[in-house]
């Protein structure tokens, strides 16, 4: 060889030699210095667990677990590894044939694919885990039993406000959201569990076990070198008060409607109830699935949560927010009077109303009291055609800005999923309705709370704590605190927000007819011993377009108060479907609510004010039969009125 070529065949000499000793160093570390890597290298003979951490418990406001982690167990399969295992015994424990063992494989490898375990029998029944036990080195190292927390409910209350917790499925793992799960998670699906599923979760750990030639698992591997804990997920505590949702979860059955009881102080919501309602333990276990169907098909929509989905024509119960407007604007005084005589006649033709007696709306506290409609309505075109705001849409959009500070026609951003907005018509709406060709007495029923507008009974509570407060309000909201939590996640609840600018003069007008409404007025039934109370009744029109006919059915019940008077602690709205005047159910079970909630009981002289609510049956005997609903409410609903009696009055 040429001695040019000499230094080129020593670079590459060279190269070669440095090629091999890195490659030897690196060996030597895997294999002599670094142990996890040589000692996790045997598959065959250990055995690596997920452990699913605790997930967090929800508290009310008085401490007390509104829920409890109780154990069950899933059957996971990684179809890879299922080889020569005793199938018929295990389809035997299973209750289950061969066909069906097939088609759950088949299942798994669609969902998750040959070598990633899916559940393939979810949350067994206790007899049946004791079998898999006993019998589980017979069908390793492809089956495993996994470990899993449930939730369980103690009240059996409160199911549209927890919500459940339900297995991820693929199309959510596809998204980036869902990065930090795998197949056979469990995971928040509705209410306060999807909210705060970040916090409730957790943090799973990683548990090495031991497995003997027969692979059944014989302890821990290195004395628990390499496992990583799981952490527990943080708790949740909340405003609700769990006596007062049971009490008016009780109040409302066989009622279709809903209760919003508010701490106008903190908007912290202290009972939601949406009737029909369901038991949360239907939810939970190895028959939720089964059960989910029932009630998702149930003609009384037991899984519609009406406190914040349902809309309704706020009907009187608008008739202080639409005083406070006027005051506000300076259209009227306390002192304004006008003639409340069975009608409206300001637009050109006689409105029919049922109030006809002209001293009841002589000044503002009088027809607030007496609810005269006449009155109300013209106060919106009063609103609407004050000079000073250039023209009736901008006068009429003035009105909708008041609506919207007011919380109407919008979400407030509870901290539940699935709230609705509302509806408060705007000049745009107008403008697409009335092809704009349109006056103040185009949609002159706003100014008492039918038409083009229409609430949440959440937003309706949420408009009694403005009032309450004279003029702010928090956002409303289930969590005031989370545990070890830096409140981040709570700072919006904690934030003023002040309404508009109107005056505390206005404020203190409607408040004294809203006095007036409770002591001397139509929502008298309301009356608290030793409270002043503050309230507006309402009857919300309710019409249905049946078979292309618009027809008018029964008026919805609607009350909506504060208590007490001065420095209020709970502001509520009530509205029972299909039950005619407010005054006749919505303002007795709101003041039973209130009493509770302030005296910590019912006085006794009530007893039958309580016998008649719990009596009191709104759904209709077909619907009642079609939706099997007491099969499916458990023990609450099946009490007896005086089995409910005996616990609020003990002789």
């Amino acid at each position: 060889m040429s001695v040019y070529n000499q230094p080129r065949r020593r670079v590459i000499q060279m190269i070669i030699l440095g090629m091999v000793l890195l490659i030897v160093t690196r060996l030597f570390f895997l294999q002599v210095v670094e142990k996890k890597y040589s000692k996790l290298a045997d598959a065959n003979a250990v055995l690596r667990k997920v452990v699913y951490p605790s997930r967090g418990m929800i508290y009310d406001r008085k401490g007390r677990s509104v829920l409890r982690n109780d154990v069950m167990y899933d059957l996971v399969v990684t179809p890879a590894s299922v080889k020569n295992i005793d199938t018929n015994y295990l389809c035997q424990i299973l209750q289950i044939d061969r066909e069906e063992f097939r088609k759950r494989i088949v299942t798994a490898i669609i969902k998750n694919g040959r070598v990633r375990q899916s559940v393939f029998a979810p949350l067994l029944p206790p007899d049946m885990f004791g079998k898999l036990q006993e019998s589980m080195y017979l069908f390793q190292p492809g089956f495993e039993l996994v470990q899993r927390q449930i939730r369980s409910y103690p009240y059996s209350a409160a199911a549209n406000i927890l919500g459940y917790i339900g297995e991820v499925s693929p199309q959510m793992l596809a998204r980036p959201a869902y990065s930090a799960y795998q197949m056979g998670d469990y995971l928040g699906m509705t209410g306060l569990e999807k909210t705060y599923e970040s916090v409730l979760m957790g943090t799973r750990g990683i548990q090495y076990l031991v497995k003997d030639n027969l692979n059944r698992p014989q302890g821990p591997y290195e004395k628990g070198e390499f496992d990583t804990a799981a952490i527990a997920g943080k708790n949740l505590r909340l405003s609700l008060d769990i006596d007062l949702q049971v009490l008016g979860e009780r109040l409302m059955r066989n009622k279709i409607g809903s209760i919003v009881a508010i701490d106008p102080q903190t908007g912290g919501i202290l009972t939601m109830v949406s009737s029909p309602t369901f038991d949360p333990n239907l939810l939970t276990g190895s028959y939720r699935t089964r059960n989910f169907s029932k009630l998702f098909v149930d003609t009384t929509k037991p899984l519609f949560n009406r406190a914040t989905q349902a809309t309704y024509p706020p009907g009187s119960a608008m008739k202080p927010l639409t005083a406070l407007v006027a005051l506000d604007e300076g259209v009227i005084t306390p002192s304004f009077g006008y003639p409340c005589r069975g009608g409206y006649s300001g637009c050109g033709r006689f409105i029919r109303c049922t109030h006809s007696n002209p001293g009841h709306a002589s000044n503002l506290r009088l027809a607030i009291a007496n609810s005269c409609n006449a009155y109300f309505v013209h106060l919106y075109r009063m609103e609407v055609d004050a000079s000073k705001f250039g023209g009736i849409r901008k006068g009429h959009q003035r009105w909708f800005e008041y609506m919207s500070s007011f919380g109407l026609g919008h979400r407030l951003g509870v901290d539940i999923p699935g709230e609705y907005s509302g509806y408060a018509i705007d000049t745009i709406g107008m403008n697409k309705r009335y092809n704009n060709q349109w006056n103040s007495c185009s949609e002159l029923y706003v100014g008492m709370g039918q038409g083009a507008v229409v609430v949440t009974p959440l937003q309706m509570a949420n408009a009694m704590c403005i009032i309450a407060n004279r003029g702010y309000y928090y956002l409303p909201h289930f969590v005031e605190s989370i545990d070890n939590d830096n409140g981040e996640m709570l700072a919006k609840y904690k934030e003023r927000h002040t309404v508009a600018h109107v005056s505390d003069t206005s404020y203190s007008s409607v408040v004294l007819g809203m006095q007036d409404v409770v002591e001397r007025g139509t929502g008298r039934a309301a009356m608290i011993e030793g409270i002043t109370v503050c309230g507006k009744t309402g009857t919300a029109e309710n019409n249905a377009i049946v078979n292309g006919v618009l027809k008018k059915l029964k008026d919805h019940s609607v009350f909506v108060a504060f208590a007490p008077r001065d420095n209020p602690k709970i502001a509520v709205a009530v509205i029972v479907e299909n039950s005619g005047f407010g005054s006749t159910y919505a303002a007795p079970i709101a003041s039973l609510i209130m009493e509770k909630y302030l005296n910590d009981t019912i006085s006794v002289k009530r007893k039958q004010v309580v016998k008649n609510m719990l009596e009191y049956n709104t759904l209709d005997p077909v619907v009642r039969e079609k939706s099997k609903l007491d099969s499916l409410n458990g023990a609450t609903a099946k009490m007896t009125t005086d089995q409910i009696l005996n616990i609020y009055f003990r002789n």
